[in-house]
């Protein structure tokens, strides 16, 4: 006997996907896996590290840092120096100077170091004059120390912040400026270079001419030894 339709025995068989698989867990948040948080933690580090770098960057060029290039006449200043009196940087004109930024902390102004007591030796008796600037936080007991444990034959003194930003920053140690009889600048020196090539640029400080004002003067400004 042919049933009515809808009152037939219903299939015990659950409903198919078209594939004929059942329809799997619907995706909600607990399925998701959260981020690594380790990978925020770097990126956090290092934008603030980028922005510690620019800010002490800033701090030391300053906005109105000057270009020093050749020929630029050296900006003057005086300083105190580790035997007490403040020194002028003018008073050097007639000599060739060789002034050098260093720091206690500095490896490679240990090496040259050893270079400029030979090269105030050999070229003192010329007309040459080097000048040590410690640019770093130690005491001035310290820098004499140190100073006198590396036999420096040539002034020390002690260096100030905007004394560096006259000279564009002073950004990288050693940093050496080779300033004719004149005042102007012949070479800028930045970091280290081998003893040949400080040697060359001496010789063409020494090599430079005092001013006209200045060439019947007779010398001062010269340190002991």
């Amino acid at each position: 006997m042919e049933l009515p339709p809808g009152t037939g025995e219903q299939s015990p068989n659950p409903p198919q996907s078209p594939q004929g698989i059942p329809p799997g867990p619907s995706l909600n948040q607990s399925n998701l896996q959260p981020r690594n948080p380790f990978v925020l933690v770097v990126v956090v580090f290092v934008v603030a590290f980028m922005l510690y770098v620019g800010y002490h960057r800033a701090r030391r060029t300053g906005p109105s840092a000057p270009r020093i290039t050749q020929s630029s006449v050296a900006p003057d200043f005086s300083l105190e120096s580790l035997d007490g009196p403040a020194m002028r940087l003018s008073d050097l004109r007639g000599k060739a100077v060789l002034l050098n930024f260093w720091a206690t902390w500095c490896g490679p102004c240990k090496i040259e170091m050893p270079w400029f007591v030979d090269l105030q030796k050999q070229y003192g008796p010329q007309g040459l004059q080097i000048v040590g600037v410690a640019m770093d936080d130690a005491s001035k007991e310290d820098i004499s120390k140190f100073a006198k444990d590396m036999g420096v034959n040539y002034p020390i003194l002690i260096g100030k912040e905007a004394v560096g930003e006259q000279y564009g920053g002073v950004n990288a140690l050693p940093e050496t400026f080779l300033i004719g009889r004149d005042g102007k600048i012949v070479d800028r020196i930045i970091g280290l270079r081998g003893k040949g090539e400080i040697e060359d640029s001496i010789k063409k400080a020494l090599d430079t001419r005092p001013a006209t004002s200045q060439a019947s003067a007779p010398e001062k400004g010269s340190v002991a030894q």
